[in-house]
Protein backbone atom coordinates (compact mmCIF):
# COMPACT_ATOMS: atom_id res chain seq x y z
CA UNK A 1 0.00 0.00 0.00
CA UNK A 2 2.86 2.36 0.84
CA UNK A 3 4.33 1.66 -2.59
CA UNK A 4 1.08 2.75 -4.25
CA UNK A 5 0.95 5.87 -2.08
CA UNK A 6 4.54 6.65 -3.05
CA UNK A 7 3.64 6.31 -6.72
CA UNK A 8 0.68 8.64 -6.32
CA UNK A 9 2.90 11.17 -4.52
CA UNK A 10 5.43 10.94 -7.36
CA UNK A 11 2.63 11.46 -9.88
CA UNK A 12 1.40 14.49 -7.96
CA UNK A 13 4.88 16.00 -8.04
CA UNK A 14 6.12 14.97 -11.48
CA UNK A 15 3.08 13.89 -13.49
CA UNK A 16 3.24 10.91 -15.85
CA UNK A 17 3.17 10.03 -19.54
CA UNK A 18 0.84 7.53 -21.21
CA UNK A 19 0.22 6.60 -24.83
CA UNK A 20 -3.33 6.87 -26.18
CA UNK A 21 -3.03 4.24 -28.91
CA UNK A 22 -1.23 1.75 -26.65
CA UNK A 23 -3.92 1.94 -23.97
CA UNK A 24 -6.73 1.76 -26.52
CA UNK A 25 -5.24 -1.28 -28.25
CA UNK A 26 -4.65 -3.06 -24.94
CA UNK A 27 -8.20 -2.28 -23.84
CA UNK A 28 -9.62 -3.65 -27.09
CA UNK A 29 -7.59 -6.86 -26.81
CA UNK A 30 -8.72 -7.24 -23.21
CA UNK A 31 -12.33 -6.57 -24.17
CA UNK A 32 -12.32 -9.36 -26.76
CA UNK A 33 -11.54 -11.81 -23.96
CA UNK A 34 -14.13 -10.48 -21.51
CA UNK A 35 -17.06 -9.29 -23.65
CA UNK A 36 -19.15 -12.46 -23.51
CA UNK A 37 -18.81 -13.28 -19.80
CA UNK A 38 -18.99 -9.67 -18.60
CA UNK A 39 -21.87 -8.95 -20.96
CA UNK A 40 -23.93 -11.86 -19.65
CA UNK A 41 -23.11 -10.84 -16.07
CA UNK A 42 -24.28 -7.26 -16.67
CA UNK A 43 -27.43 -8.49 -18.44
CA UNK A 44 -28.25 -10.93 -15.64
CA UNK A 45 -27.63 -8.35 -12.93
CA UNK A 46 -29.74 -5.74 -14.74
CA UNK A 47 -32.67 -8.13 -15.10
CA UNK A 48 -32.55 -9.02 -11.40
CA UNK A 49 -32.32 -5.39 -10.25
CA UNK A 50 -35.14 -4.25 -12.55
CA UNK A 51 -37.35 -7.14 -11.45
CA UNK A 52 -36.76 -6.39 -7.76
CA UNK A 53 -37.31 -2.64 -8.23
CA UNK A 54 -40.50 -3.09 -10.23
CA UNK A 55 -41.78 -5.66 -7.75
CA UNK A 56 -41.27 -3.27 -4.84
CA UNK A 57 -42.85 -0.33 -6.68
CA UNK A 58 -45.90 -2.29 -7.84
CA UNK A 59 -46.33 -3.82 -4.38
CA UNK A 60 -46.59 -0.38 -2.80
CA UNK A 61 -48.28 1.62 -5.56
CA UNK A 62 -49.87 -0.81 -7.98
CA UNK A 63 -49.41 -0.54 -11.73
CA UNK A 64 -52.06 2.11 -12.42
CA UNK A 65 -50.92 4.35 -9.56
CA UNK A 66 -47.30 4.01 -10.68
CA UNK A 67 -48.23 4.97 -14.25
CA UNK A 68 -50.04 8.05 -12.95
CA UNK A 69 -47.18 9.01 -10.63
CA UNK A 70 -44.31 8.43 -13.10
CA UNK A 71 -44.56 11.81 -14.92
CA UNK A 72 -44.15 13.62 -11.59
CA UNK A 73 -41.08 11.69 -10.43
CA UNK A 74 -38.69 14.57 -11.06
CA UNK A 75 -36.48 16.26 -8.44
CA UNK A 76 -38.06 19.66 -9.12
CA UNK A 77 -41.39 18.19 -7.95
CA UNK A 78 -39.97 16.68 -4.75
CA UNK A 79 -40.41 18.07 -1.24
CA UNK A 80 -37.41 18.45 1.07
CA UNK A 81 -38.05 15.11 2.79
CA UNK A 82 -38.61 13.36 -0.55
CA UNK A 83 -35.31 14.73 -1.88
CA UNK A 84 -33.51 13.41 1.21
CA UNK A 85 -35.11 9.97 0.82
CA UNK A 86 -34.24 9.98 -2.90
CA UNK A 87 -30.58 10.78 -2.15
CA UNK A 88 -30.38 8.07 0.53
CA UNK A 89 -31.90 5.42 -1.77
CA UNK A 90 -29.62 6.26 -4.71
CA UNK A 91 -26.59 6.32 -2.42
CA UNK A 92 -27.38 2.93 -0.87
CA UNK A 93 -28.03 1.33 -4.26
CA UNK A 94 -24.74 2.65 -5.63
CA UNK A 95 -22.81 1.53 -2.55
CA UNK A 96 -24.32 -1.95 -2.56
CA UNK A 97 -23.68 -2.46 -6.28
CA UNK A 98 -20.07 -1.19 -6.23
CA UNK A 99 -18.68 -4.75 -5.82
CA UNK A 100 -20.13 -5.50 -9.27
CA UNK A 101 -17.88 -2.87 -10.82
CA UNK A 102 -14.97 -4.31 -8.85
CA UNK A 103 -15.84 -7.80 -10.10
CA UNK A 104 -15.92 -6.66 -13.72
CA UNK A 105 -12.49 -5.09 -13.26
CA UNK A 106 -11.25 -8.35 -11.76
CA UNK A 107 -12.48 -10.17 -14.87
CA UNK A 108 -10.39 -7.77 -16.96
CA UNK A 109 -7.40 -8.49 -14.73
CA UNK A 110 -7.87 -12.25 -15.01
CA UNK A 111 -8.16 -11.98 -18.79
CA UNK A 112 -4.97 -9.91 -18.98
CA UNK A 113 -3.02 -12.52 -17.00
CA UNK A 114 -4.52 -15.65 -18.54
CA UNK A 115 -6.40 -16.67 -15.41
CA UNK A 116 -9.75 -18.43 -15.33
CA UNK A 117 -12.88 -16.38 -14.73
CA UNK A 118 -16.63 -16.83 -14.97
CA UNK A 119 -19.88 -14.95 -14.41
CA UNK A 120 -19.55 -15.63 -10.67
CA UNK A 121 -16.27 -13.66 -10.64
CA UNK A 122 -18.43 -10.55 -10.98
CA UNK A 123 -19.74 -11.13 -7.45
CA UNK A 124 -16.43 -12.04 -5.75
CA UNK A 125 -16.12 -8.76 -3.86
CA UNK A 126 -19.38 -9.18 -1.97
CA UNK A 127 -17.52 -11.72 0.15
CA UNK A 128 -14.27 -9.83 0.39
CA UNK A 129 -12.28 -7.65 2.78
CA UNK A 130 -12.58 -4.90 0.18
CA UNK A 131 -16.38 -4.65 0.47
CA UNK A 132 -16.30 -2.07 3.27
CA UNK A 133 -13.90 0.26 1.45
CA UNK A 134 -15.81 -0.13 -1.82
CA UNK A 135 -19.06 0.72 -0.08
CA UNK A 136 -17.61 3.71 1.78
CA UNK A 137 -15.87 5.14 -1.30
CA UNK A 138 -18.83 4.89 -3.66
CA UNK A 139 -21.20 6.12 -0.95
CA UNK A 140 -19.12 9.25 -0.35
CA UNK A 141 -18.79 9.97 -4.07
CA UNK A 142 -22.50 9.40 -4.66
CA UNK A 143 -23.60 11.57 -1.73
CA UNK A 144 -21.52 14.45 -3.09
CA UNK A 145 -22.60 13.97 -6.70
CA UNK A 146 -26.28 13.18 -6.22
CA UNK A 147 -26.84 15.78 -3.49
CA UNK A 148 -25.52 18.68 -5.56
CA UNK A 149 -27.16 17.40 -8.75
CA UNK A 150 -30.55 16.90 -7.07
CA UNK A 151 -30.51 20.34 -5.44
CA UNK A 152 -29.59 22.00 -8.74
CA UNK A 153 -32.31 20.05 -10.57
CA UNK A 154 -34.88 21.02 -7.95
CA UNK A 155 -33.91 24.64 -8.63
CA UNK A 156 -34.43 24.07 -12.35
CA UNK A 157 -30.70 24.13 -13.21
CA UNK A 158 -30.56 20.58 -14.54
CA UNK A 159 -27.77 21.16 -17.07
CA UNK A 160 -25.27 22.37 -14.46
CA UNK A 161 -26.23 19.49 -12.16
CA UNK A 162 -25.62 16.97 -14.92
CA UNK A 163 -22.24 18.49 -15.78
CA UNK A 164 -21.22 18.39 -12.11
CA UNK A 165 -22.14 14.69 -11.93
CA UNK A 166 -20.05 13.91 -15.02
CA UNK A 167 -17.07 15.80 -13.62
CA UNK A 168 -17.18 13.91 -10.31
CA UNK A 169 -17.56 10.58 -12.14
CA UNK A 170 -14.61 11.39 -14.40
CA UNK A 171 -12.19 12.39 -11.65
CA UNK A 172 -13.16 9.44 -9.43
CA UNK A 173 -13.21 6.62 -12.00
CA UNK A 174 -9.94 5.13 -10.72
CA UNK A 175 -11.17 4.92 -7.13
CA UNK A 176 -12.32 1.29 -7.29
CA UNK A 177 -9.16 0.05 -9.07
CA UNK A 178 -7.05 1.78 -6.41
CA UNK A 179 -9.00 -0.07 -3.71
CA UNK A 180 -8.97 -3.58 -5.16
CA UNK A 181 -5.59 -3.49 -6.93
CA UNK A 182 -3.77 -0.93 -4.78
CA UNK A 183 -5.30 -1.97 -1.45
CA UNK A 184 -5.97 1.66 -0.51
CA UNK A 185 -8.56 2.87 1.96
CA UNK A 186 -11.64 4.64 0.61
CA UNK A 187 -10.52 8.23 1.22
CA UNK A 188 -6.98 7.55 -0.03
CA UNK A 189 -8.37 5.93 -3.17
CA UNK A 190 -10.68 8.86 -3.92
CA UNK A 191 -7.85 11.34 -3.39
CA UNK A 192 -5.50 9.21 -5.49
CA UNK A 193 -7.98 9.02 -8.35
CA UNK A 194 -8.41 12.80 -8.42
CA UNK A 195 -4.62 13.28 -8.43
CA UNK A 196 -3.99 10.77 -11.23
CA UNK A 197 -6.78 12.05 -13.46
CA UNK A 198 -5.87 15.71 -12.92
CA UNK A 199 -2.40 15.12 -14.39
CA UNK A 200 -3.69 13.86 -17.76
CA UNK A 201 -7.19 15.31 -18.07
CA UNK A 202 -7.41 15.68 -21.85
CA UNK A 203 -5.87 12.33 -22.75
CA UNK A 204 -7.94 10.38 -20.22
CA UNK A 205 -11.08 12.26 -21.23
CA UNK A 206 -10.39 11.34 -24.85
CA UNK A 207 -9.99 7.66 -23.99
CA UNK A 208 -13.23 7.57 -22.02
CA UNK A 209 -15.20 9.48 -24.66
CA UNK A 210 -14.06 7.04 -27.35
CA UNK A 211 -15.03 4.17 -25.03
CA UNK A 212 -18.51 5.62 -24.49
CA UNK A 213 -19.00 6.03 -28.25
CA UNK A 214 -18.04 2.39 -28.83
CA UNK A 215 -20.34 1.26 -26.03
CA UNK A 216 -23.25 3.18 -27.58
CA UNK A 217 -22.78 1.24 -30.82
CA UNK A 218 -24.26 -1.72 -28.97
CA UNK A 219 -27.67 -0.06 -29.23
CA UNK A 220 -27.71 -1.01 -32.90
CA UNK A 221 -27.47 -4.68 -31.95
CA UNK A 222 -31.20 -4.90 -31.20
CA UNK A 223 -30.50 -2.73 -28.12
CA UNK A 224 -29.49 -5.82 -26.11
CA UNK A 225 -26.09 -5.55 -27.76
CA UNK A 226 -25.19 -2.69 -25.45
CA UNK A 227 -24.86 -5.17 -22.59
CA UNK A 228 -21.98 -6.72 -24.52
CA UNK A 229 -20.29 -3.43 -25.41
CA UNK A 230 -20.46 -1.99 -21.87
CA UNK A 231 -17.57 -4.29 -20.77
CA UNK A 232 -15.26 -2.23 -22.98
CA UNK A 233 -15.53 0.57 -20.42
CA UNK A 234 -14.19 -1.73 -17.70
CA UNK A 235 -11.39 -2.97 -19.94
CA UNK A 236 -10.48 0.67 -20.53
CA UNK A 237 -10.53 1.48 -16.80
CA UNK A 238 -8.31 -1.51 -16.14
CA UNK A 239 -5.80 -0.74 -18.89
CA UNK A 240 -5.55 2.92 -17.87
CA UNK A 241 -4.85 1.91 -14.28
CA UNK A 242 -2.38 -0.77 -15.38
CA UNK A 243 -0.54 1.73 -17.57
CA UNK A 244 -0.24 4.34 -14.82
CA UNK A 245 0.30 2.04 -11.83
CA UNK A 246 1.60 -1.50 -12.19
CA UNK A 247 -0.59 -4.32 -10.91
CA UNK A 248 0.61 -7.44 -9.14
CA UNK A 249 -0.49 -10.76 -10.63
CA UNK A 250 -2.20 -11.73 -7.40
CA UNK A 251 -5.40 -9.80 -6.66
Amino acid sequence: MENIKDKITAIQQNGYEIDFSNIFNNAFENYKKTALISGFAILLFSIVIIAIAMGIVFAFLGFSSFADTLPYLKPENFSGITILIYIIIITLITGLTSPITAGLLKISHCAAHGKEFSITTTFDYYNSAFFKELFIATTLITICSVSVNTVLESLGIRFIGTIFTYIISFFSFLTIPLIIFGNLKALDAIQGSFIIVSKQILLLLGLLLVSIILVCLGIFGFCIGIFFTIPFIYSMYYCIYKEVIEIDDEV
